[in-house]
């Protein structure tokens, strides 16, 4: 099968004219695939007018980032799988450094998205995690040069991503569980537990805008990114130790305290109790051979605020 890159959009009129450009400009041309989340701004019509050669799956509704794809990929047929966000411009060289990289016994790839407003430095080269699950982007505000000596992160980002199709498939592809944020993580745990490996791909660069569809600061993506925080901790019984939970609980307390106070929203603090509520019940997930980082909760936090900052 030929590689493909798949783009998950939802009214992204606006911004994925850019994201199907560069890969028009690709130095290594490959099929496209855009599975639209049920836009309601035109998104289709732009498309079909502009862009033909676009494979295009048009789903009724917003199903969320992770199991649209799942349907994209079981309904196109690529290997390997790569993946794009819609508000992410690929670099001319994105695509054959992902393959370039996709050696043997590589089941995962990671590119390197970089700030719109600070193309010089690290938006993202992949995810990371610490013992509690607390995710982060790896290298995030490192120069790009970091990128070329950094060891290999716990798995890429689902903004710049390859997958190996069986790998992917053998853990069951992204959790359908969770509409949006931590999907990546938790299926890089989940290929790690599996036995997996991820490489990073320095010269595969994309620009990337940010949190262009929820924004980063909004109570939307609080909701979001707090409901599947939730999910995480239970599914993967983060809190069954007690050292551990003490850690989540105190990382936890002060973010949903510093949303409350800064931007006056209490949904981070909701979504986890509803993700939380929504894992009981599932059968729990190992965390056997996933590289976590061993931070105290002030690395972890101080982290954390590197990234809004």
């Amino acid at each position: 099968m030929r590689p493909a890159v798949y783009i998950p959009n939802f009214n992204g009129a606006e911004r994925i004219g850019r994201a199907l450009g560069s890969l028009r400009e690709q130095s290594r041309p490959v099929d496209v695939v855009v599975v639209d989340n049920g836009s309601s701004d035109g998104s289709l019509e732009l498309l079909r007018e502009e862009f033909p050669e676009v494979t295009v799956i048009a789903l009724e509704r917003n199903l969320g980032f992770g199991p649209a794809l799942n349907r994209a990929i079981a309904e196109q047929k690529a290997d390997p799988l790569i993946l794009l966000n819609d508000d992410a411009a690929a670099g001319p060289r994105f695509v054959e450094a992902l393959l370039d990289a996709a050696a043997e016994g590589v089941q995962a790839v990671a590119g390197v998205l970089l700030q719109e407003r600070a193309p010089e430095l690290i938006d993202s080269a992949g995810v990371v995690a610490e013992t509690t699950l607390m995710g982060f982007d790896y290298l995030h505000g490192e120069p790009l040069a970091a990128a070329a000596k950094a060891a290999d992160p716990l798995g890429p980002t689902g903004g710049a991503a390859l997958y190996d199709r069986a790998a992917f498939e053998a853990v069951g592809g992204f959790d359908e569980r969770i509409f949006l944020y931590y999907e990546d993580l938790d299926l890089a745990l989940r290929m790690a537990a599996a036995g997996g490996r991820c490489r990073l791909a320095p010269a595969a660069t994309a620009l990337h805008a940010y949190s262009a569809s929820l924004g980063a600061a909004s109570a939307g993506k609080y909701a979001r990114t707090g409901w599947s925080r939730g999910y995480m901790l239970r599914r993967y019984g983060v809190m069954r130790k007690p050292r551990t939970a003490l850690r989540a609980l105190a990382c936890e307390g002060v973010l949903c305290a510093g949303q409350l106070l800064r931007d006056r929203t209490a949904s981070g603090l909701g979504g986890r109790l509803r993700g939380w509520r929504d894992g009981a019940g599932l059968p729990e997930r190992g965390l056997d051979g996933a590289p976590l980082l061993d931070l105290s909760p002030r690395e972890a936090l101080a982290l954390r605020r590197r990234r809004r900052g």
